[in-house]
């Protein structure tokens, strides 16, 4: 198995889905990037043109790539954690390639919950038609300050009120991604002062009234479809069957979603940084200087072996994180560690091929330019760096010698 991965080009690992990571690999070649050379193929937010994107969509469903992350049963290819790592990154080294297999965010985590804790009857009406890509979703948690960032459980001020069968939620969120567009939403909102069952994730659908997109918000890099936006609640009613898992166990949700979801953003930036190099090695092995081919310069091969242990420490924390989550552990930790070193390499990556290309990199001729921009929210999404820091550091508090002996 081994030796098919590598005839493919695809991770040398030995995980029984070769043929997949073979068909991802040809796929991103043979379509995704000559559509992403092509300044026509992209719509509002640099991203893939909706016409566009159900035309490769039908191609990835015809070439068995649709929905790694959802089960079998419910439609998709139902990988493991592990399975998903690998795959993840050959999609990622194209901006297209999650969306196109349905394996985007804010999507993917949305269908990673929902299998997991959505009874059979909210799975039908909330989870299928996103798994089938007839709807998009989003998850509507983040806050304006003084409400919820980082520290939902502690600050979060939108309210769910009980009166009778129904909760009417009354607040203000923002950059909710892929909001404009989106057909069903997860919502947290507070339900008590309970320190640690004070909030209840709901469901609900875009023609409910009661809220409103105030602006998509104009953001520095490339958007996801449907961009980053600010909602108001005034009034939304929901109804008990649409609470998911239960009254008070909101960050228990959250929980379940975020440590998958954190560590598929790690996965699809691995792609992207590889992609970085992939621009930037032709370049320096034709371009001479001074009397000698870049590559065979000190300096670069410095530069460029900085990158690919970067990069190869990044894969191999995505992986003991997958593995983690594979055997049902929380993996708090381990996906934190994940993603502060793959938001680094990310950015590495990309900087390092702009600075070897020249003025040629910092231009719109290769998109190492919208990487760049891309690459800086790395740090920021689905919690900053610093909080994964506080992560990680509270657990080798705790555990101390412990902690290297895991």
């Amino acid at each position: 198995m081994i030796g098919a991965a590598e005839k493919e080009g695809t991770p040398n690992v030995p995980l029984g889905i070769e043929t997949e990571l073979g068909g991802a690999r040809r796929f991103v070649d043979e379509v995704l990037l000559p559509l992403e050379a092509d300044p026509g193929s992209f719509g509002r937010g640099e991203h893939i043109r909706e016409d566009l994107l159900q035309e490769v969509r039908d191609q990835a469903k015809a070439r068995g790539l649709w929905a790694p992350q959802v089960a079998r049963e419910h439609g998709g290819l139902g990988f493991s954690t592990v399975q998903m790592a690998a795959f993840y990154e050959e999609l990622g080294r194209s901006r297209f390639g999650p969306v196109a297999c349905n394996c985007a965010a804010p999507d993917d985590g949305n269908m990673v919950v929902l299998q997991k804790v959505a009874t059979p009857e909210q799975q039908e009406r909330w989870l299928l038609p996103i798994v089938r890509g007839e709807v998009r979703s989003a998850i509507v948690m983040t806050e304006p300050a003084p409400g919820s960032g980082s520290d939902p459980a502690g600050m979060m001020r939108t309210t769910a009120e009980k009166k009778g069968d129904r909760w009417v939620v009354n607040g203000h969120k923002w950059y909710i991604t892929g909001a404009e567009g989106a057909a069903h939403f997860l919502l947290l909102a507070r339900t008590s002062d309970d320190p640690r069952r004070g909030l209840t994730c709901f469901l609900f659908h875009a023609d409910q009234p009661g809220w409103r997109i105030l602006r998509r918000i104009p953001i520095m890099g490339p958007e996801e479809h449907g961009g980053h936006c600010e909602l108001m609640f005034e009034g939304l009613e929901i109804p008990e069957e649409n609470v998911l898992l239960g009254e008070g166990l909101g960050m228990k949700v959250t929980q379940i979603r975020l440590a998958t979801a954190r560590l598929t953003h790690c996965m699809r930036w691995l792609g992207m940084a590889r992609r970085a190099l992939e621009i930037a090695l032709p370049y320096v092995r034709e371009r001479r200087a001074f009397g000698q081919l870049l590559v065979d310069k000190e300096s670069i091969q410095m530069a460029l072996g900085r990158v690919v242990m970067a990069i190869d420490t990044g894969r191999l924390l995505t992986m003991r994180a997958a593995e983690a989550l594979d055997r049902g552990e929380k993996a708090q930790a381990e996906v934190s560690m994940a993603k502060i070193q793959v938001a680094d390499a990310l950015h590495l990556a990309v900087d390092t091929a702009i600075q070897l290309l020249g003025a040629k990199g910092y231009s719109t001729d290769t998109p190492l330019e919208w990487m760049y921009r891309y690459a800086r929210q790395a740090r920021l999404v689905d919690g900053a760096s610093e909080v994964h820091q506080t992560i990680v550091a509270r657990r080798y508090l705790a555990e101390e010698d412990g902690f290297f002996r895991r």
